[in-house]
């Protein structure tokens, strides 16, 4: 990190006063202690602390090197010598995308220091102003497979039993809970059949492309990736509480809980505009 942080200062000598000649970057090549190491304070016989400025007016002899990095420093010391302006401050520099400039800019360092990923296009129906965040993060998880369903628990534990506990007839994984799955998908077709008319589908990849188009109208671009969390949420949470031994919640009890839930949460948006 510190390699990184040095690349984005250096500085432009003035009179070389308040620029450290060994530790600031103000030669072409960086600073002169990752190129020399403690060595050079004997081999260019400069102190440590110095100044650009101190560094030029001691007195020293010019030394017959055999190393080319440290001739070519000497031939650079004495350019850098001619130019040096007893008038002008030195000026710290920060890398931005158009060069170095004087005003140090937060969004342009850290546009240049992020990793720019690749665009999600499912994100815009999981992350959006009025999600809950509870139903939000756990669609997220959900989306990234990273819900501990059974298919990637028996990769990790052996001998687990891999049934949906909510269908009881196939493996439990993320494409299935939600909601291939005969119980689920009641829920599903419950909440948005309404909404997708021919668009309905139960099946995983599907939904995700529909929730993330955003082809529908205000109202109903609301709805769906709301129910839709809303139901990931319900779905999951009473497949908890069924592996945890619980006695399971009658399908009619969770349809009405997950649509009491959105209306609710329509009538509150409602009371806010």
């Amino acid at each position: 990190m510190r390699e990184v942080a040095r690349s984005f200062h250096r500085k432009a000598l003035g009179n070389g006063r308040k620029t450290s000649f060994w530790f600031d970057s103000w030669f072409d090549r960086g600073a002169l202690i990752h190129i020399l190491g403690e060595r050079g304070f004997v081999d260019l016989g400069i102190r440590r602390d110095a100044t650009v400025e101190e560094a030029f007016m001691i007195s020293r002899r010019r030394t017959r090197h055999r190393s080319p990095v440290l001739i070519e420093i000497e031939a650079e010391l004495m350019r850098v010598k001619q130019r040096l302006r007893q008038d002008v401050e030195d000026v710290s520099l920060w890398r931005q995308k158009a060069g170095f400039k004087e005003k140090f800019s937060t969004h342009e360092t850290w546009s240049l220091l992020r990793r720019v990923g690749e665009h999600c296009a499912w994100s815009k129906g999981i992350w959006f102003p009025q999600a809950t965040p509870k139903y939000a993060f756990v669609t997220w998880l959900a989306a990234r497979n990273r819900l501990s369903t059974m298919d990637r628990v028996s990769n990790w534990t052996q001998g687990v039993d891999e049934v949906c506990v909510l269908c009881k007839t196939e493996m439990e994984t993320r494409s299935h809970l939600f909601f291939s799955c005969s119980y689920s998908s009641q829920v599903w077709e419950f909440l948005t059949k309404g909404i997708l008319g021919d668009d309905y589908s139960s099946d995983w990849s599907a939904i995700i492309a529909i929730v993330a188009d955003g082809r529908f109208e205000k109202k109903k671009q609301f709805c769906l990736p709301y129910a839709f969390q809303a139901s990931v949420h319900a779905i999951w949470r009473e497949r908890n509480r069924i592996r945890h031994e619980e006695k399971p919640k009658p399908i009619a009890v969770v349809k009405k809980l997950v649509d009491k839930g959105i209306r609710n949460k329509l009538s509150l948006l409602r009371t806010r505009d």
